[in-house]
């Protein structure tokens, strides 16, 4: 019965797909909701799986030459205030220090919601010639933003994420930069998170606030929803114009640097949740898997049973992350509860496996159990993590496939968005209006201007007139 009890617990995705994100962060342990409204506690679960993520980026981002810094977490307002566009956009978010100790401060001071103006404040100091340029920096650390409404790793006040600042000689060499991050974070999402990923540009009205260009990466979760999953973008010189960040070039002229900011964040655990996850838990891709390999032994009490699964624990540990449920629960709740926390591949071994000299395998994702010598266990273990990884990814990329659609007129666009969710591909002027409008009307907004453009039509989709790009389009999280 307990067996049982313990995926019940979990809201069918198909019923309730908001209960059941719920029910898998909670159940599977990644979070907790903390006595302070809005701000999550990160379990060793969750938090695991992010140290993954971050170790992994952090390497990809140091072999195209980014360096680590670290910036204060507190904003002058007097600092903030400099660039205009920048504080407008950010202003209804931002949390206020009025108070140091028992004295009221001089100055209000900002809870950093994002770190451009410190950035900004500590280049101009920094970089004085060309010979400083570029300097490539990233940060990893929290934010915080006061959203009305918060999910869990989704959406929440404060939120870990990593914040690249970089600074070049040339809007040339900036735009390469944007790209160049742009396109690290698409590789990480697929090859990593098993998370195809469209990449394009962001229309002027979604662009981040005193950028000159936006590029994303968005994803597509199993409810049809868009997920932005990690954003690059392109400064040029309004900030460094705001803030007096300048170098003298080699013609010994004073000149503005060119800027770029990039980012992901914890985000992209929901994310793996929404695109993988199904109603027994989590099913996390191997390569991102805290534990890959949990080998669970039957019938303990039989003599030899936990030698043996404790010998193939040390031989797969030498390979694998993998863990031993020594646990005194049935095997029934102990698979549950593999199960639940998604580790990919599951080893279980009983008296009659010794006997044969055998082990089985179970998928997680797909649950197929298949039978292995525990002679070769390390090899075969080995190819089917391999071979979960990538067709993990081929599901998710059919999935996006499958629910992406065309939109040739208004009619068409208006019943993808409500009845068919998903993206939905149309034709756009380059108007705001229509824009606003098919927010205001359908609550879909433009996730890109796909770098790939296809012609659907000649025509806008909203209003009619001579269209100038394809996006993509759809309701998002």
């Amino acid at each position: 019965m307990a067996d049982k009890k313990f995926v019940e617990q979990i809201t069918s995705r198909d019923e309730d797909f908001a209960q059941w994100y719920t029910d898998i962060v909670k159940k599977a342990e990644l979070m907790d909701y903390s006595s302070v409204k809005g701000f999550m506690v990160i379990k060793p679960a969750g938090y695991a799986i992010w140290e993954n993520i971050q170790q992994e980026l952090d390497k990809r981002f140091k072999a195209s030459g980014v360096e680590n810094v670290y910036m204060p977490l507190l904003i002058p307002e007097s600092l903030l205030k400099k660039e205009a566009e920048h504080v407008e956009g950010f202003a209804p978010e931002v949390a206020w220090v009025t108070q140091g100790g028992l004295e009221p401060l001089q100055e209000r001071l900002c809870i950093r919601p994002t770190s451009e103006t410190l950035f900004c404040d500590f280049y101009a100091n920094d970089v004085q010639s060309y010979r400083d340029l570029p300097r490539v920096y990233n940060q990893w650390c929290s934010v915080v933003r006061w959203e009305k409404e918060t999910r869990p790793f989704l959406r929440s006040r404060e939120f870990l994420w990593q914040e690249g600042h970089t600074v070049h000689a040339t809007a040339e060499e900036a735009q390469e930069r944007t790209i160049e991050m742009l396109n690290i974070y698409a590789d990480f999402c697929e090859e990593f998170l098993a998370i195809p990923v469209i990449k394009g540009q962001k229309t002027d009205k979604e662009k981040f606030a005193g950028a000159v260009a936006t590029y994303t990466i968005e994803a597509l979760m199993h409810d049809g929803k868009a997920l932005q999953s990690g954003t690059s973008h392109n400064f040029g010189d309004g900030f460094a114009k705001a803030y007096g960040v300048t170098f003298t070039d080699k013609d010994n002229t004073l000149k503005p640097v060119h800027q770029t900011s990039w980012g992901v964040s914890t985000r992209l655990i929901g994310g793996l949740i929404m695109v993988h996850g199904d109603d027994s838990g989590l099913v996390l891709p191997p390569r991102v898997a805290p534990t890959q390999v949990m080998v669970i032994p039957i019938a303990v009490h039989k003599e030899g049973v936990m030698e043996k699964a404790q010998e193939l624990k040390a031989r797969l540990a030498a390979r694998f992350r993998t863990k031993l449920d020594d646990s005194e629960k049935s095997p029934g709740f102990k698979f549950a509860e593999a199960e639940m926390r998604g580790i990919p591949v599951r080893v279980e071994i009983g008296p009659k496996d010794i006997e044969a000299g055998r082990a089985v395998l179970v998928r997680r994702d797909t649950r197929e159990k298949i039978e292995v010598a525990l002679d070769n266990i390390e090899d075969e273990v080995g190819a089917l993590l391999d071979r979960m990884q990538s067709e993990m990814l081929e599901r998710a990329r059919a999935h996006r496939d499958e629910h992406t659609s065309y939109a040739r007129n208004y009619e068409e666009f208006k019943d993808a968005i409500e009845n068919h969710p998903g993206f939905v591909k149309a034709m756009w002027c380059g108007d705001r209006a229509c824009e606003d409008k098919i927010k205001e009307e359908l609550a879909a907004t433009s996730r890109c201007i796909p770098f790939e453009q296809e012609q659907i039509g000649e025509t806008c989709v909203c209003c009619g007139r001579p269209a100038k790009k394809m996006l993509y389009w759809g309701r998002a999280y």
